[in-house]
Parts: structure tokens; sequence; C-alpha cells
């Protein structure tokens, strides 16, 4: 089954809310339509609500069934309840003052929404880099129990076949420790789509075939990553070729359960991660669907300003997936 087939059966009709903070641009609102109409998503828009309507309206869009919320317009006491929980959200790191100018920002106002419980999740950056929409998700839902950092996933996707690649999209450089988190991290977002994860953490070394400081990082991370999931294929390092293709794995690592089959892919640093999956994406003709933000509290979604409709669509069946 396709995986946005299967990610649909998911979700419809479990009226699942997200927040779009660029209600205005025509591509969060042609997708939001269409998510409602489909029965997948529950959208809430934010922006002038007579600028919503006119793109609408130029564009032949439907927004029935759709909330719109003018964050200027908001009534007082409710907004006043969100700056009395940012406050103690932020736990004496953010004044109310701040707080307010914040909640002005269509991002900030959209992450609390979430952390108030709200809606279920947020899709942005369509207009935006992806700092304005990571920032305010680290500072006010912030990660998970036990994990440091978020990072981004991309489900690589070709007809049948499908691997999940990371950390693509966030993180400059990762420590061993940092690393392994992300292996674990990244067998977790593989299962959620319908992924056996077998994690293979990346290098250009495979069991001790070179040497240098991040070969070592690598094997330590790989350790990390196997003590904190026990219970899930974990192995490294690896070399590419020796983590997906069965002959190269029985030359180059003899008795690994993961090399010759790996499903998810753990790069050492952002560079490789980025030029990885895009060698994947244009020339192995794969589908690179993503970023998808792993180890937050709730579900945040960071868009590419590239897009069109059928990406934001796409994203947000993700994002309330993960909200699932």
């Amino acid at each position: 089954m396709d995986l946005f087939d299967s990610l649909k059966a998911k979700i419809n009709g479990k009226n699942i809310k997200l927040v779009f903070p660029e209600g205005e641009d025509h591509r969060i609102v042609e997708a939001a339509s269409r998510l409602k109409k489909d029965h997948l998503v529950e959208p809430t828009l934010l922006g002038d609500p007579q600028a919503i309507k006119q793109v609408a309206d130029e564009n032949g869009i439907d927004l029935d069934g759709i909330t719109i919320i003018d964050i200027n317009n908001v009534d007082p006491a409710t907004f006043n309840q969100m700056v009395d929980s940012l406050v103690k959200r932020r736990n004496g790191k953010t004044d109310e003052k701040t707080a307010r100018e914040w909640l002005k920002d269509p991002n900030y106002f959209g992450t609390m929404m979430v952390y108030m419980g709200t809606v279920d999740g947020m899709v942005s950056g369509a207009a935006h880099p992806t700092g304005d929409t990571v920032r305010p998700a680290l500072q006010i839902i912030k990660t998970k129990p036990g994990v440091k950092l978020i990072s981004g996933a991309f489900v690589m996707q070709k007809g049948d076949t499908r691997y999940l690649f990371a950390d693509c999209a966030i993180n400059i450089e990762l420590d061993d420790q940092q690393l392994g988190e992300v292996a674990v991290e990244s067998a977790h977002t593989a299962r959620l789509f319908d992924i056996d994860p077998k994690v293979a953490l990346l290098s250009f070394s495979t069991k001790g075939s070179a040497k240098g400081p991040e070969v070592d990082k690598v094997q330590s991370a790989t350790k990390i990553a196997q003590r904190l999931d026990p219970d899930t294929p974990i192995d490294g390092e690896l070399q590419f070729d020796a983590a997906i293709v069965p002959s190269v794995a029985k030359s180059k690592a003899p008795g690994s359960d993961v090399a010759g089959q790996a499903t998810v892919f753990v790069f050492p640093e952002l560079q490789s991660g980025n030029i990885g999956y895009k060698i994947a994406q244009r020339l192995g003709g794969f589908e690179a669907i993503g970023p998808i933000l792993q180890g937050l509290n709730q579900p945040v979604s960071d868009l590419s300003r590239g897009c069109n409709a059928e990406d934001v669509y796409k994203v947000a069946i993700i994002t309330a997936t993960q909200a699932l």
C-alpha cells in the first residue's frame, strides 16, 4: 500500500486538529480545504479573515468548515490566558511583556495552541525559514523526556520500497550521545510510517576498516543507541554499501543483524545527510517526504519555502499521524 494511503486510513475521521500559521498563503489554504474535504484534519488558519477569503475566492477554494483566527483580534481573556500559560511554561526565562510580543507572531501563537491542547499539531514554514518554526517549538513544546534535541528525518519512497534517512535537516554537528539519540528516535519514526527499523549508523568505515575521530564517534554512538534501545536492531559503523547490499555485508560485516538489510540510515552529520537524501531523490528517483521533526513532545512540522499545495497536504497528513 502507498505510504499516504496507509496514513490516511489511520487518521481518517479521527478529528485531528492542526494549525497553519501562514493562513493567507494560497498553498496553505488549498491544502487545508482538501484536508477538510477528505475528512483527514480539522484545520485552523491564522491570518486576516478578509485576506484569507480573498485568496480562497481568487483560487476557487472552498473554506467551508475551516476555522480562521485573526491573532490581532483575539478575545482578551483568551489572549491573557495564553500569555499566562507561556510565562509559566518559560519558568522565569520570559516575562509578561515579552510573552505578549511573542504571541503577536503567528508561529508562537500556533505553537501555544499546540502546547495548550487547542490543536494537536502545527504545520508551518511555507513562508518562513526553518528557525522561525523550530525555535518556538523548542522554547515551548520542548523535547520528549530523555531526548535532548530534535532532528529531521525524511521518508524516502520509490514504488514499494521505503527507507528513513536522518538527520538531514536540523543539526549541523552531532556528538556521539546525540547521534545515538537520533538513531533511536529514527527507529520510532520509522515504525510510525510502517517501516520495520533496522538502523545503520553510517560512516566511511565499516567495522574498523578505517581509523579516525569520525569513526570513533560513530562506533561510540552505536553502543549508546544499542544501550538506549536494546530491542531494535542497530549497528555501526557501516559504509552505505555494507548497510544495504547483502553481498557486501557478507564480506565486510558478517554476522550483523543490520548490514545488508538496513531500512533506517543515520548520517554522521548534516552535510552528508543532506547530500545523501538529495542524491537518492534526484539520481535515484526516490520521493523525499519531510523533513519530519522528531523528538518533540507534540508534533510540529516544517515546510520548505519552495513547497506546493500537494507538499503541504502530505506534510499535514504526516503531522496528523504523529499526533496519534
